[in-house]
């Protein structure tokens, strides 16, 4: 220490002095410093190993006695996991539920992850497997079906991702209501119930089976969840024939996925997408749901110039997916139910419910401007029920999930997607005749999400994701508002109205001219490109580049000359300076723009915008430029007139589009009428009346329940609360 002193006091006079020279002892501190630091840096990479083998041997020793209790505990409910074949890529982070292994090693510096690399991932409770480790896995998948049981029971597992929104109360102990964490030494996990998403300590679970049975209440959502013990499992004539069919298939599987990589980019331009609103998926992957319909739905057919559905509608496609991928072959196939359910494959059937659930049947379009249907699945598929989650495809509509829960008296849609997607479902459920329809709750999954806008529920996964998740989101499902949405019929006839050419349902909007042009150039482009499409946030960027592109075109600069309009039989002239017509049914264009807004005209010519008054609403724009400063603000739309009926005569070919589904229309004439009312959810967000309408509501559904009501006596009473309470 006094040989240090010495040299600082020598260095200090040197300093004192201005040597030029370097001092000795501030190199001396610099190694000191290096050595230092590279010693603090091993010391925590051994002890991150360390710590990282003690959080395995814990997982190990939790895997062993969790086998041990399946096997002393016949009461806990056991179900095979439904394994798919996932990308390497999509399932790093995660790892192996049977090995505890990494699903994703340590890549080579400078190597890149290919899409060639393939894991097994339960298309139920979302855990993961490599393809060696999976047939050696556990029965310990979410049991979907307790069918003659008197109680749901616990399924406790360890979370191996986050796969859901935790709440606040799912982080403490439900038995000793202490902070459920890993100490910083690396303790043992958190079981976790995949019905209730209660957390419990290793130590506290067995001690509170004890106590209560391990019977659980499936949460603060178990009105929403569908209870397993409702659910019954149709069973088929099986046997070892069965068993080596099962056997073969998964042997195949296993196989197609070391040559599926080579096919890829042959089934990449065979496959049609079923929204094309984001293009192709980057996952090669078409699964259904655990109901597992293959069925093809029934085809419709259009005449004309139409082309196929884009942004958000389109709803079917002449190709089958390709399951070479999709990992269905490791799921047994369902048999064919009676006539009653349409000829629709089912593998359940529900039982009837108590008179309080309202079990949420959830369609999922992953396909939608975001993309991120998979990771919804996966995270609904925790909170719910897995029957009661639909992912919907070019083989599988709307009508299985309906047809599966044709007998419950009173259910909730929720439907993750776009515009065109609640189209989709609104269209599905106009053909089920219902006497009293489901209403609909919209997760807003697309690029422009309009009509969810309108309804309170967001303009984007973004937003959702800001006000607390999936979790808020059933929390507002269950208190929400009924309201009632106009559907209007478009048809499509000849130049003499003798013949139609085309019928169209509308919800939210349809436009003639150049609005309708630049919809038909970005769908132009997710064909061409479909890869560009995966987020909500570019996708606007594209429209706003494609719109930028047709400023200094002035191709419709001859409409108001071209098209007649007619509104409840009197003919109205389109400004000369128009170069696109709209009419309106809701106030929500292009992201939440206010077209029939406008402080510069008089507010006595016509009547404030209602999504249930049974009109439309018809404005002008005068061009690209004009929908640019529309979407930030800067100007407003003409308005032309409000009617319940409206005629346009094309007298030449213009680009159209239906609530966003494009396409050139050749001359013709459009009627449009209205076509009827459809009940949707609006969430109730600190409104006074939308809570009040949302109680209303819970009593009017009670009432039918209780017989003191019928189904026809409930509607007419939920179309005039909505009336009244708009």
């Amino acid at each position: 220490m006094a040989w240090l002193q010495d040299r600082f006091q020598m260095h200090k006079l040197h300093w004192n002095s201005r040597s030029p020279i370097p001092s000795e002892f501030w190199i001396a501190v610099t190694a000191y410093f290096t050595v230092g630091l590279v010693g603090l840096w091993t010391f925590w990479y051994f002890f991150s190993l360390w710590r990282r083998k003690i959080s395995l041997s814990w997982m190990k020793i939790i895997a062993r006695s969790k086998r041990k209790n399946f096997e002393r505990n016949h009461k806990v409910p056991t179900s095979e996991h439904v394994w798919n074949t996932e990308s390497l890529i999509r399932a790093k982070g995660l790892k192996c539920c049977v090995c505890l292994e990494s699903i994703s090693p340590a890549q080579p510096l400078g190597q890149m992850m290919t899409s060639e690399n393939m894991v097994h991932r339960c298309d139920v409770c979302g855990v993961a497997a490599h393809i060696i480790c999976s047939p050696n896995s556990q029965k310990d998948c979410k049991c979907v079906s307790m069918f003659g049981s008197k109680h749901v029971i616990h399924q406790w597992t360890v979370l191996w991702t986050d796969v859901a929104d935790q709440s606040e109360e799912g982080q403490y102990c439900c038995y000793c209501e202490e902070l459920c964490s890993e100490s910083f030494l690396g303790g043992p996990p958190i079981y976790c119930c995949m019905w209730c998403q209660r957390s419990v300590h290793i130590d506290c679970q067995s001690a509170m089976a004890a106590e209560t049975g391990d019977i659980c209440d499936l949460g603060p959502y178990k009105r929403l969840i569908l209870s397993p013990l409702f659910v019954r499992t149709i069973s088929k004539p099986g046997g070892i024939l069965s068993s080596i069919t099962q056997g073969a298939n998964e042997f195949a599987s296993t196989v197609r996925v070391h040559l599926g990589s080579r096919g890829k980019k042959v089934k990449h331009h065979k496959r049609l997408p079923s929204d094309s609103v984001q293009g192709d998926s980057n996952d090669d992957s078409s699964s259904d749901t655990t109901l597992n319909s293959n069925q093809r739905a029934k085809e419709s057919k259009a005449t004309g110039g139409s082309v196929q559905r884009s942004a958000e509608n389109e709803h079917y496609s002449s190709e089958h997916y390709s399951s070479e991928s999709d990992g269905r072959e490791l799921i047994s196939e369902p048999i064919r139910l009676n006539d009653e359910t349409g000829g629709v494959k089912l593998k359940y059937a529900l039982s009837d419910l108590p008179a309080d659930a309202r079990p949420l049947l959830v369609f999922i379009n992953k396909r939608s401007g975001a993309q991120r249907g998979d990771s919804l699945k996966h995270k609904l598929h925790f909170l719910l029920n897995p029957v009661q989650v639909f992912e919907l495809s070019s083989s599988q509509g709307p009508e299985t999930g309906l047809i599966l829960f044709r007998k419950v008296p009173h259910f909730r849609i929720l439907v993750c997607g776009g515009d065109g997607t609640v189209g989709w479902v609104l269209d599905a459920i106009d053909k089920q005749n219902y006497e009293s329809p489901p209403p609909v709750a919209i997760l807003p999954a697309g690029t422009g999400n309009d009509l969810s806008r309108v309804l309170s529920w967001g303009g984007g996964l973004g937003a959702v994701e800001k006000q607390g998740g999936l979790r808020t989101v059933l929390h507002d499902i269950e208190h929400a508002a009924v309201t009632i949405l106009d559907r209007w019929k478009v048809t499509f006839e000849d130049k003499k109205s003798n013949n139609v050419l085309l019928v169209k349902y509308m919800n939210n909007y349809l436009g003639i001219g150049c609005d309708a042009k630049v919809a038909l150039d970005i769908h132009n482009l997710r064909e061409e490109n479909p890869e560009k499409f995966y987020s909500q946030f570019l996708n606007k960027v594209l429209y706003a580049r494609e719109g930028a592109k047709s400023i200094i075109d002035k191709a419709f600069v001859d409409l108001p000359w071209q098209v007649r309009l007619e509104v409840d039989g009197t003919e109205i002239d389109i400004p000369e300076d128009s170069e696109g017509v709209l009419v309106t049914n809701i106030p929500s264009y292009m992201g939440g723009v206010d077209l029939w807004q406008n402080e510069d005209e008089e507010p006595e010519n016509f009547d404030p915008q209602s999504i249930h008054d049974k009109m439309l609403e018809v404005v002008s724009i005068t061009g690209t430029w004009h929908l640019g400063t529309l979407q930030v603000g800067l100007s407003r739309a003409r308005r032309i007139a409000q009617g319940q009926s409206i005629k346009m005569q094309m007298f030449a070919p213009f680009p159209v589009q239906v609530d966003g589904e494009p396409w050139v229309q050749q001359p013709c004439t459009l009627k449009i009428s209205h076509h009827g009312q459809a009940f949707m959810l609006r969430a109730a967000i600190e409104e006074p009346l939308g809570h009040a309408a949302a109680i209303i509501t819970d009593v009017l559904e009670h009432a039918e329940s209780s017989h003191v009501i019928n189904a026809s006596q409930k509607r007419a009473l939920l179309q005039e609360m909505a009336l009244r309470l708009a």
